[in-house]
């Protein structure tokens, strides 16, 4: 993901912003006893991708990757639409816990830019209802030049998705968030419908933190910069979520986009054991030991 990549990560200040003060009156509606749900993943299981993940031997990454993680962002169905006898297939190499997060198709969000795409979007949704309690959420994610100028096809197809499939949406270009006013539209939209509005921490473009939920879920995509304060980043997103749960947040979805290198941890598995010791869980660790670090929690 090079999306927001900078030449030296150690420039930027990477503190988390204060919450949007609706965050908190959304989440006051959902105050509840029950565990947090967490789903923590990758953007792909593939061997490539994850270098040193996969022990020697292994041939099939994807029940490998499910038997030391409970969620995947599938980016591949954003390529290409799978067909149901390989979502069948998908889910009969993953335990029934297991989560499948996929991409919209570039050709409804890029192609055609949300412009007469209703009968794709049906069609995909479709397809992607053969996950069957497996299926996580759907993800729409926007081209980085499509701005507020283009709010009518947005809307129009927001208000048109299927409701049993989850959307969550995550808009790029920076007008979504430098005006108040078109922001907060684009916020109460999503609400109303009951979509997640996605939060993005990538190095470069930090006012994708808008730390606005409009759902009862929190879905972030955590890019890695392959440096040291990736730990303090996740150490302080563990932080949030505490906060968060307090306040009423039911479901935690957290992707980390990583290219693994011998000289840094698998983040996936530090950030597991970071919110079981946060937040009471006992989600499996996934993947090698880690060296451990300081966290707000020593």
């Amino acid at each position: 993901m090079k999306f927001g990549k900078v030449n030296d990560p150690g420039i930027i200040d990477f503190t988390l912003p204060e919450d949007n003060p609706d965050t908190a009156r959304v989440l006051s509606q959902y105050r509840s006893a029950k565990p947090l749900e967490v789903y923590i993943g990758c953007a792909q299981w593939n061997r490539n991708y994850l270098k040193g993940f996969y022990p020697p031997g292994i041939k099939d990454e994807l029940t490998y990757y499910a038997s030391r993680l409970n969620a995947i962002e599938l980016n591949a169905t954003y390529y290409k639409v799978p067909d149901i006898r390989q979502i069948e297939t998908w889910r009969a190499k993953t335990p029934a816990h297991f989560r499948f997060f996929p991409k919209i198709p570039e050709q409804i969000s890029h192609r055609q830019r949300l412009t007469g795409v209703q009968d794709l979007v049906n069609s995909f949704c479709d397809i992607i209802s053969h996950f069957e309690e497996q299926l996580g959420m759907v993800f729409l994610q926007l081209n980085e030049n499509f701005s507020p100028q283009e709010w009518v096809p947005l809307r129009t197809t927001l208000e048109a998705f299927p409701a049993q499939i989850p959307l969550a949406v995550e808009v790029r270009n920076e007008k979504w968030f430098a005006d108040p006013q078109i922001a907060d539209h684009y916020y109460t939209l999503l609400e109303r419908l009951g979509m997640t509005n996605i939060l993005v921490d990538t190095a470069g473009r930090r006012d994708l933190l808008h730390m606005r939920l409009t759902a009862p879920v929190a879905f972030v995509r955590f890019v890695s910069t392959n440096h040291p304060s990736d730990f303090e980043r996740l150490n302080d997103w563990v932080n949030r979520i505490r906060q968060w749960k307090a306040q009423g947040l039911q479901q935690l979805f957290l992707f980390i986009h990583q290219d693994l290198e011998a000289d840094l941890p698998f983040l996936v598995t530090y950030f597991t054991e970071q919110i079981n010791t946060a937040m009471h869980l006992q989600l499996p660790v996934p993947g090698k030991p880690v060296v451990r670090q300081p966290t707000l929690f020593d």
